[in-house]
């Protein structure tokens, strides 16, 4: 029984039956109930309403028998009226209550209290109403038998005539003389209402049956036949049969859910095949995945595995995973499978074998839970990655950082790892330590600027990141004593760091040596400048003595010298003492041994400088000096003394060059061009000249030191070379080639260093003096 309720419950046609008899049920049912109220209530005011117009009718009747005292016509009207069916009684009170009128006549004289059924509406008050309204007029009451009544009570008003006629006059100051009361049968109007109700109820009941009828028919034809073969496509569907919805009848929502139906047989189909065809991807997923992969129980047996497995371990079927991995007959010793049966929880580990032919094998384990529909750990996967061939690699890497780690710790030089960006030291070699005594523990961290002086850091902070060789850069030891270095620079990357490998060549000796052969060389200059030099002197000492044998010839003769003479004579002796202090200073600071610290200069002003020592040696060789300087050029960076070294051995060249050439053709050119020009980033000076050139066999060898061409006693071989190492110190090229026509060109190139720039423009100087001078 209960499964029949409960099947009730669940019916959609029955729920939908249910719910819409219920609904007809209270709509039909307020329906009647409104429809019989009204019909009483308007029965009910029809009564009331007739009631009075009888009243009204009757008391019009009779009022002109009342205004004559017509006592014999009042009883007639009053009897004729009374025979209406529909009339009970009819009785006419005066003012005590007396009934003097009646269609029974056993009543006429009887007295009423005016507290009573009659007269209650009249006199509900102290003083009694001398109008009342139709509501208050009617009364219904029972006649004592159980038969309903309906009273009218007309008050009978004092009129004019009444009140002034002689023959029946009352005081005037009466306002009501009597009542008439008519009562009359309600019952036949009740009978009427009870005839209608039951009209109602029976018209109610007919239309709730005929259309819960049609409801059941329709429920039937469009929504319980329509649902229950929705129900059995979806059954099939279910149970992955195909279901034909083409030629379903269906409307509305049914219709809607014939389609969403076959809109999901057809996604079901599609989800299966993208569910098959992913079954069989992983299926192929996992038999070809590069690892082995096993399923095992809690008893570590093999469930499960892929050919990776298979081919590798070759399992025979029921074994143990310890027997399939390692051929042991027990548990493997801290066994990640255990670890993750007891947990719950993903492990993994590092195994190895050795293999049949004795080498050893390597795998990484990953393990993981199985888990079932409860949450409980019924299975473990365990993944396998063969790690062999890199752990072979490992420790053939081992192997060699060991090897390069002994050569790191044992070059020759001193090398740094440093931090690209900060310029902290991250590791040096045994060298470092030894170079610049240091230990290597303690300097890590340290930044490499600490081996500069606190001047020069800043400079150099930015030249470590932007070249790859520094020259003749000045470090100091840990004691504090200081000595130069050669700087190598590298980027690379270590550890997914950006480091600078720096290596350092200590060159204080080397830089002692070529101070040594460049003192050398300018002395060779000089003995080269020995004859101008001289000649240089001469003129100033010949003016001395000619002043001096003038006055002391004069002062031999006791002759007077005039003040303007000897004026003029000791401002030409200051002259030229001040001119051969010139020289000597010059040639002096030309000699001495210069520092090896670099500063800004103006290639102009050195150039000029070196043109002073052969001024006089060129305008006696009638060699004309040509000048292209650009007063615009950026200073440079170099050593002013070492760089005038430079210029003055290609000046001594190409005079002796000029001078050879004219030997053999005198009437060949005599002239040096000297040129300056700003190329933006650099600076460069040609020396050009109009001598003998340089053959093309020996331009490759014009700076090799000890090579010259000059004959036996002329020449060291050494100004070039020198003079190609001082260059390359200061960052410069030098460049030698033929000049178009004949004599050679040197081309020397020097990185710019600032936007600062000489005064002036460039000048086109014969030979008779130095521009600007």
């Amino acid at each position: 029984m209960s499964s029949s309720f409960r099947f009730l419950r669940a019916s959609l046609a029955v729920r939908i039956l249910v719910i819409t008899g219920i609904t007809l049920f209270v709509c039909l049912g307020l329906h009647a109930w409104l429809s019989i109220r009204y019909q009483h209530s308007h029965a009910a005011r029809e009564l009331v309403a007739g009631a009075d117009r009888l009243g009204q009718t009757i008391l019009l009747g009779t009022r002109y028998a009342m205004m004559g005292n017509a006592r014999h016509e009042l009883d007639q009207i009053i009897s004729d009226v009374a025979k209406q069916p529909d009339i009970v009684s009819i009785r006419i009170y005066n003012k005590a209550g007396e009934i003097k009128f009646s269609n029974h006549p056993e009543e006429i004289d009887t007295r009423t209290d005016i507290r009573d059924t009659a007269c209650h509406a009249c006199h509900v008050t102290d003083t009694p109403k001398t109008s009342l309204t139709v509501e208050e007029r009617i009364r219904m009451f029972d006649d004592g038998q159980g038969l309903p009544r309906l009273g009218s009570l007309m008050p009978i008003m004092n009129e004019k005539g009444c009140a002034e006629d002689v023959c029946h006059a009352h005081e005037p100051g009466k306002m009501v003389l009597g009542a008439l009361d008519v009562v009359l049968r309600a019952d036949s109007a009740e009978q009427d209402i009870l005839v209608f109700q039951n009209r109602i109820l029976m018209l109610t009941a007919g239309v709730f049956l005929g259309a819960s009828t049609l409801i059941v028919m329709l429920l039937r034809r469009f929504i319980t036949h329509p649902v229950a073969k929705l129900i059995e496509s979806a059954r099939r569907i279910g149970r992955g049969e195909k279901v034909d919805f083409e030629h379903f009848e269906g409307v509305g929502e049914i219709g809607e859910l014939a389609s969403a139906l076959s809109r999901m047989q057809k996604e079901v189909a599609d989800k299966h095949a993208a569910l098959e065809r992913q079954r069989k991807e992983y299926q192929h997923l996992f038999e070809q995945v590069p690892c082995s992969i096993t399923v095992q129980d809690r008893d570590y047996k093999l469930l499960q595995y892929n050919r990776e497995f298979a081919d590798r371990f070759n399992p025979a079927s029921g074994i143990h995973c310890y027997e399939a991995y390692k051929g042991r007959t027990d548990k493997c010793p801290n066994c990640p499978v255990e670890k993750t049966f007891a947990t719950g929880l993903a492990h993994c580990s590092e195994e190895s074998r050795v293999n049949p032919d004795g080498t050893r094998a390597y795998w990484l384990v990953h393990t993981s839970p199985v888990l079932d529909e409860a949450g409980n750990v019924v299975a473990a996967m365990e993944m396998s990655l063969d790690i062999s061939a890199r752990r072979s690699v490992e420790e053939r890497l081992r192997m060699s950082e060991q090897k390069y780690h002994a050569i790191f710790d044992n070059i020759p030089n001193s090398v740094f790892v440093l931090d690209a960006q900060t310029l902290e030291i991250i590791d040096c070699n045994t060298t470092a330590e030894l170079v610049y005594g240091v230990e290597r523990v303690r300097v890590r961290g340290e930044s490499f600027l600490s081996f500069f002086s606190s001047e020069e850091q800043d400079r150099y902070a930015s030249q470590l990141r932007a070249f790859t060789v520094l020259n003749r850069a000045r470090n100091f030891r840990k004691d504090g004593s200081p000595f130069y270095v050669d700087i190598m620079l590298s980027p690379a990357e270590y550890h997914e760091r950006q480091i600078l490998l720096v290596t350092t060549n200590d060159i204080t000796e080397r830089l002692e040596t070529e101070r040594k052969l460049i003192q050398a060389g300018k002395m060779a200059t000089l003995g080269e400048m020995a004859t101008g030099v001289a000649h240089e002197l001469n003129q100033p000492l010949t003016v001395i003595k000619t002043a001096s044998s003038f006055i002391m010839r004069k002062l031999r003769r006791q002759e007077e010298i005039a003040p303007e003479v000897l004026n003029t004579m000791a401002t030409e002796v200051d002259a030229h003492v001040d001119r051969a202090s010139q020289i000597i200073n010059h040639m002096r600071e030309f000699g001495r041994q210069s520092d090896l610290t670099l500063e800004l200069v103006n290639i102009n002003t050195v150039l000029r400088a070196s043109f002073e020592f052969f001024f006089r040696q060129l305008s006696s060789r009638e060699i004309e000096v040509v000048w292209r300087l650009d007063e615009h050029v950026p200073l440079i960076l170099a050593m002013p003394n070492r760089l005038e070294q430079v210029f003055m051995n290609l000046l001594l060249n190409a005079r002796d060059a000029i001078e050879e050439r004219s030997a053999a053709t005198p009437e060949a050119p005599r002239r040096i061009t000297l040129t300056t020009l700003n190329k933006g980033r650099e600076v460069e000076v040609i020396i050009e000249d109009t001598g003998t050139g340089i053959p093309k066999s020996l331009q490759n060898k014009i700076f090799e030191p000890f090579f010259t061409t000059k004959k036996v006693g002329k020449g060291t071989g050494l100004g070039l070379s020198i003079s190609y190492g001082l260059v390359r110190d200061f960052g410069g090229s030098i460049h030698a080639e033929n000049a178009s026509g004949s004599g050679a060109r040197f081309t020397l190139r020097f990185p710019s260093s600032s936007g600062a720039t000489a005064s002036g423009g460039q000048q086109d100087v014969d030979g008779s003096g130095i521009s600007g001078s």
